[in-house]
């Protein structure tokens, strides 16, 4: 699903990725941890196209991205790559429905089959019961779970998480945990997260450790 050929990252004097190379197979967790400045963030960004590399190839469900132009590359990130974030980053004025929503209608599809996509994933995350509900209004365990479901929205062949339990107590760490694994069993996800924690890491399917820029083991 996801390939990735010496990658290498720069900024100013100082070089991020020192020619990376990994594969992740179709419906694979992959975890990928490492100190503070290992690179680890950087490669993920990559990988989801929020970020060019300065150099190697990148090829996601078959399709080379290393040379799309900014407004294809936007539509590929869209319709192709979901994204979760250690902070949520909901819309506070929207409820966790239309939150839901938002990346669907941004990518063409009508209301009715938004709102309906929407509400499927809310009950698989388990919060049917509170799709009318704002972010302010929902626990933090159930604004990543919002998160979760609104990143698969569109379907995406790939969800890239970043440190998504590192902002939440015991109880919802392991809640969220838990979920990653049922939608990779449900849905076929194919998975990759940057974590410190070291339990999430030991879970996923394969653990990549990264250090100074290079993957390590």
């Amino acid at each position: 699903m996801i390939k990735a050929t010496a990658i290498r990252k720069r900024f100013g004097d100082l070089e991020v990725l020192k020619g990376v190379s990994l594969a992740v197979r179709r419906g694979e967790v992959v975890s990928i941890v490492g100190a503070s400045g290992a690179g680890k963030t950087t490669l993920l960004q990559i990988l989801g196209t929020l970020s060019k590399a300065d150099g190697g190839e990148l090829t996601i469900g078959g399709e080379s991205v290393s040379e799309l132009g900014d407004r294809a590359l936007s539509q590929f990130r869209n319709r192709h790559i979901g994204f979760v974030f250690q902070f949520h980053n909901l819309l506070p004025e929207f409820s966790a429905l239309e939150n839901v929503m938002i990346p669907a209608l941004i990518g063409g599809v009508g209301e009715r089959e938004a709102r309906t996509r929407a509400e499927e994933l809310l009950r698989l995350v388990g919060l049917s019961d509170r799709s009318d509900h704002k972010p302010s209004q929902l626990s933090g365990g159930e604004q990543q779970r919002v998160a979760i479901a609104r990143a698969l929205v569109n379907s995406p062949a790939v969800l890239l998480a970043d440190e998504p339990s590192g902002n939440l107590d015991t109880q919802n760490r392991e809640e969220i945990h838990r979920l990653f694994f049922e939608l990779r069993d449900r849905l076929g996800q194919t998975i990759v997260i940057v974590t410190h924690d070291e339990k999430l890491a030991a879970m996923a399917d394969r653990c990549i450790v990264m250090r100074d820029g290079a993957i390590v083991e």
